[in-house]
């Protein structure tokens, strides 16, 4: 099994090692950390003995993007409600089967409202 080893990955330094999350737990997880991050570690999956470094990698990779893309959206406001009039006019498009040019956000609402 690999215990450690280091990655470029869009300008970014990824250093990935193998540990347990606590010396009371025996299993063992995959660690990293981040060139462009200092403030944090990860340990996203545990460790198997079939792991592989391009398939550590790519697990890796596609977790922080998920990460990153995360943070990046606004955060859900529990108190906002939607506004009735823009859900009833995009349902009442919907209904019509007129194609407006209506953005994505409109014409979730649409579907939903059904």
């Amino acid at each position: 099994m690999i215990k450690k080893f280091e990655f470029v990955d869009s300008g970014r330094t990824f250093a990935c090692c193998v540990e347990a999350p606590l010396q009371s737990r025996p299993e063992l997880w995959w660690w990293f950390s981040v060139s462009t991050d200092d403030r944090h570690r990860y340990a996203p999956f545990e460790a198997a003995a079939s792991d592989t470094q391009a398939g550590v990698r790519k697990r890796i990779i596609a977790y922080y993007e998920s990460l990153l893309a995360a943070r990046a959206r606004p955060a859900a406001n529990p108190w906002r409600r939607p506004d009735p009039k823009i859900a009833a006019a995009a349902a009442a498009l919907a209904a019509s089967g007129a194609a407006p040019a209506v953005t994505p956000v409109v014409a979730e609402v649409a579907a939903t409202t059904k």
